[in-house]
């Protein structure tokens, strides 16, 4: 009886495993892809059923002889004393447990059975969907077809695509392609789940002013000399920013400000791009760059927002969430950020690895962009046709998502970074403790002083010569014996140097650094070199490919004709000295009067630590290029009866140019507000940036979509015997001696930069706040 028991049980277990075996592959959640594994097993489980049937009719027949035994009369009784009869179940009993297995198997076999013949129907149902799916030709989704046959011949080249199923079946093609991209509809044997109602948006956290700085520091990590300077440069301010936290949190007076989700990825400190900067740190090289990151940081964090801060490509591909592979997929989740500030290295490291996500979801980037980036040079097409095209344009954002360090074109946003504040005392004391016959020279690396013996003999016949050139061992020999050279100096000592001295003296290099600024918040005088003629990408190395013209060319632009334009154009005499440094009498004129000259320490409102939470504030609540309105497109053909809206601009009281009309309605929500704005008419010779600029104006670009129409040029007296629309960064504009008008056709190449003698242009110009050219005077 024992031995039929585990006969019994191994038969049970044998049953189980092997129906268990055939259908393994059949789990939830498993790939569409596997149900030719699912059917292959039918006919050897029906061979399974039958064999088991088979043993069990053997088993009973067994068992009924062994019952027949029992009935004998002598069976037992040798061995009732060893083997007491109750310790076993009765032969009866024993069949009957047999008989309900067999039947049950028995059911289970016809169950098994009608589950087998649907799955193999419908396993030929499937096998025929992956066999023989089609390309649908649907004039909705036109680019179907090709990106299949991109697939059949590419599906391999990254491993993200077989990350989301791809097989190489052209079932597997369109799968991918109608579920995870977007080029072909979804299949209709797919099954796909009713679209539910997607619940209400979370309500949004709102942002707190910060006053702990120690949280950011952590964020910024370790491990790097660059993030070391970026975190001791955020220690050293820290009571200068949190004093102007606080002033600003009263001028907001406890106004609603969402909290934004936001990516700080800087992407020159990545070894992918050379991190050429963190080994330069301690040997005087640029810090500009990490001068304004810093700042950058601490103005997001205080002002209340949550920050993320990378420093590598794993980070960034970890925290946008990026599929495994090559960069071709889309991101496998919507991205977590509302705003992600990198910059042009950082771009292009995003593009490589979001795939077609990092179209979606460019207009929430912001880029750092130290000279900037003007439409010219922006629109890939536009700038490929006209010769625009350079190492670093051609992205196609809207051009005031580049924010720069300095003003230098109102086409981008100027974000700008902060220098140090006085107060009363340390004024006082700076200007009590002057010495008016020390000069320090602009320039940590000693190639910067490569040639220039003839200006410093000038200085020294008057000053004592003060320089910060870094060395290791040997004192550079471009640097005369008469000049007293500190080496490299931490910040604070070089900011005690700048507060005696009375000269702070520029050799032409670098270009727009923030030291001059320093040098003049701390009470110098910056004397800096007029370049004649300017420097341009047409005659200087430095600018050659970076996208800004810059140049005097008659597709014309913004030239430089100093090593420091904003300050020579915004702050001046007696602050700011640009003289000719090939004119010895003049550069020798300058010296002397710059002695006599008594100037009290000056920085530009906008350069403050409360300037800079101002401007970050109000792009962060205002710049929205997610949902931006698109300019009115070239008109079509109308009826007679049909008739344009009446313009919202009217012409001034003096009838020099358009303003807003009073009569006409406000979008809210529009930033700059449409009042701020003027309608001027530039001579040919000048930019629109030039023409506002004369009028203690600033052009505004994003005004340039209420300009770009016929009726304004009627409005503006303009006779137009002809208005054509086509792609060019210098219109809207008019060529008078051919009384011809044109148009912008595409919207991204308004640009305030730009011109050409051969037309005038219409510029659209705002009011600033003082101290705030950024900002319109109620745009805050």
């Amino acid at each position: 009886r024992i031995f039929v028991l585990g006969i019994g049980f191994f038969t049970l277990c044998f049953l189980m495993t092997s129906l268990g075996g055939q259908f393994s592959a059949k789990r939830l959640g498993d790939s569409p892809f596997t149900i030719r594994t699912e059917v292959m097993g039918a006919l050897e489980s029906r061979g399974v059923l039958r064999r088991m049937s088979d043993m069990l009719e053997m088993l009973m027949k067994r068992m009924d002889i062994l019952a027949r035994l029992e009935n004998s009369s002598d069976f037992h009784k040798g061995d009732e004393a060893r083997f007491p009869l109750d310790r076993f179940q009765p032969a009866a009993g024993l069949m009957e447990r047999i008989q309900a297995i067999a039947q049950n198997v028995s059911d289970i076999a016809i169950k098994v059975d009608q589950i087998l013949r649907n799955s193999l129907l419908n396993g030929k149902v499937v096998e025929g969907r992956r066999d023989q799916c089609e390309v649908p030709r649907d004039p909705k989704y036109p680019d179907c077809a090709g990106k299949v046959e991109w697939m059949r011949a590419r599906w391999t080249s990254d491993p993200c695509y077989a990350f989301f199923g791809v097989d190489g079946t052209e079932c597997s093609f369109l799968i991918y392609l109608s579920e995870v991209e977007w080029f072909c509809p979804p299949l209709p044997w797919r099954n796909q789940t009713a679209a539910l109602p997607s619940p209400p948006p979370l309500p949004r956290v709102q942002a707190a002013f910060q006053s702990d700085l120690a949280h950011l520091l952590e964020l910024i990590g370790t491990g790097k000399e660059s993030l070391s300077f970026m975190k001791k440069r955020i220690r050293h301010l820290a009571q200068q920013w949190l004093r102007a936290a606080r002033r600003l949190e009263q001028k907001l007076k406890g106004r609603q400000r969402d909290q934004k989700h936001i990516l700080i990825h800087i992407g020159f400190l990545t070894e992918e791009s050379g991190d050429v900067f963190s080994p330069r740190v301690l040997k005087g090289g640029p810090l500009g760059e990490m001068v304004q990151w810093a700042d950058i940081l601490a103005a997001l964090f205080l002002l209340g927002h949550s920050l993320r801060v990378t420093v590598s490509l794993k980070e960034l591909q970890s925290h946008l969430g990026v599929p495994p592979g090559r960069g071709n997929c889309p991101l496998t989740s919507p991205l977590p950020f509302d705003l992600i500030y990198t910059d042009y290295h950082g771009l292009q490291q995003m593009k490589q690895h979001m795939g077609l996500s990092f179209k979606k979801y460019r207009c929430r980037v912001r880029v750092i962009d130290t000279f900037g980036t003007e439409p010219a040079y922006n629109h890939e097409e536009y700038a490929t046709l006209r010769g625009y095209r350079t190492n670093w344009g051609y992205w196609n954002l809207q051009p005031t998502q580049f924010m720069t360090m300095f003003p230098h074109t109102p086409d981008n946003s100027f974000m700008g970074f902060v220098s140090e504040e006085l107060n009363k005392t340390e004024r006082q004391f700076i200007k009590s403790n002057k010495v008016s016959s020390m000069a320090v020279v602009y320039g940590k690396e000693a190639s910067i002083w490569k040639g220039k013996e003839k200006f410093l003999a000038i200085l020294n016949k008057y000053m004592e010569i003060h320089g910060t050139v870094y060395y290791e061992t040997q004192r550079p020999p471009e640097v005369p014996a008469f000049v007293k050279n500190h080496g490299l100096l931490p910040q604070h000592e070089f900011q005690q140097l700048l507060r005696k001295a009375k000269l702070f003296i520029g050799f032409g290099f670098p270009y727009e650094g923030p030291a001059p600024l320093e040098a003049i918040a701390n009470g110098c005088v910056f004397l800096q070199a007029r370049f004649s003629p300017p420097h341009s990408s047409l005659n200087h190395e430095f600018f050659r490919g970076k996208p800004t013209s810059r140049e005097a060319s008659l597709a014309g632009g913004e030239r430089v004709s100093s090593q420091h334009p904003y300050a020579e154009d915004f702050i001046g005499k007696p602050h700011v000295w640009t003289v000719d440094y090939n004119n010895s009498e003049e550069f020798e004129a300058a010296i002397k009067t710059i002695m006599r000259t008594q100037v009290d320490p000056y920085l530009p409102y906008e350069y403050t630590c409360e300037g800079m939470l101002e401007r970050i504030h109000a792009y962060i609540q205002h710049q929205d290029f997610c949902t931006m309105s698109s300019p009115p497109l070239p008109p079509k053909a109308k009826s007679p009866a049909m008739q344009s809206p009446p313009s919202p601009l009217a012409l001034s009281p003096n009838a020099t140019h358009l303003v807003w009309s009073p009569s006409a309605s406000r979008d809210p929500r529009a930033w700059p507000p449409v009042d701020s704005l003027q309608v001027w008419v530039s001579e040919t010779r000048h930019s629109c940036t030039e023409t506002c600029r004369r009028r203690g104006l600033v052009c505004e670009p994003t005004f340039f979509r209420f300009l770009n129409k016929k009726e304004v040029f009627l409005q503006l007296s303009i006779t137009c015997d002809s208005t054509e629309y086509e792609m060019n960064h210098l219109y809207p504009a008019v060529a008078e001696n051919v009384h011809e008008c044109y148009l912008q056709k595409e919207p991204l190449l308004f640009s305030c930069a730009g011109y050409n003698t051969k037309y005038r242009r219409l510029c659209p110009c705002r009011d600033y706040r003082k101290g705030q050219v950024a900002l319109c005077r109620d745009c805050l």
